[in-house]
């Protein structure tokens, strides 16, 4: 049976995540519907590995995504055929055979996110699915300090949802920047990494944006690393910012 890893964009306001849950649509019990619909429904339904479970209303750009099928398809035509079969707010970018001991989600080893945040007074209709909202004024200089206190190996205890379900809470950031769009009113965080914690992303631009009204000391988050108490981190920015960009593959 051949493997075929894809990368897959999706608009995840109409869904409620990307894991597979009973009774809601989700990103992967569609993807694993048309995939079996591809593969002419075998007896043994064919399950899609992804490599990250964003969350409900999360938006990606470079998910990626593994599955084999009963018989040799040539990835293009498997690409086309997806496509065709997909609904709208979900798109195969890419696809590849590749060797039988690949996993999309374990073989991974560096991942990037990046959060939108409009600045506008009100709720732009047109941004609401797309961004998150931030109405106070913002030193940025201040969130540019903080930044670098976030790179490097660390126990984000403090960064992590009480739904986080992994074995340890140590992640290493190699990446934490912001990008100010005064003339768009939005600014963007980017953040790389070898993997995040349930929600770590959106309690990081929490407390940043918390430092960048005053709320907090510039370089709080050391503090919040060495408490290891989630509650002191407070506030969680909202889904619809967040979007996963890219995975990479050794």
């Amino acid at each position: 049976m051949p493997r075929y890893k894809a990368i897959v964009s999706y608009d995840g306001s109409g869904f409620f995540g990307f894991q597979v849950q009973n009774d809601v649509r989700t990103v992967q019990g569609e993807l694993n519907k048309v995939v079996n619909q591809m593969a002419k429904n075998p007896a043994t339904p064919i399950r899609v590995i992804g490599a990250s479970r964003t969350d409900t209303g999360v938006h990606a750009l470079g998910q990626v995504i593994n599955f084999d099928l009963p018989f040799n398809i040539p990835a293009a035509s498997v690409r086309k055929g997806l496509n065709t079969l997909l609904p709208r707010d979900i798109m195969i970018r890419e696809v590849e055979i590749v060797n039988d001991d690949f996993h999309a989600r374990f073989n991974s080893h560096h991942k990037r996110y990046f959060y939108r945040l409009s600045t506008q007074d009100f709720v732009d209709p047109f941004k609401r699915k797309y961004a998150g909202h931030f109405h106070w004024p913002l030193d940025i200089q201040r969130i540019e300090k903080a930044l670098p206190d976030l790179l490097g190996e660390h126990d984000f205890a403090s960064f992590a949802a009480s739904g986080n379900q992994t074995q340890t809470t140590i992640r290493r950031i190699t990446r934490a920047d912001i990008i100010n769009k005064p003339d768009e009113q939005e600014i963007v965080f980017i953040f790389e990494g070898n993997a995040f914690l349930y929600n770590q992303i959106r309690i990081m631009v929490g407390v940043l944006l918390e430092i960048g009204t005053g709320k907090r000391p510039v370089h709080d988050i050391q503090r919040l690393i060495e408490v290891k108490d989630r509650s002191q981190a407070r506030f969680t920015a909202a889904a619809a910012g967040l979007y996963l960009d890219e995975i990479s593959y050794s």
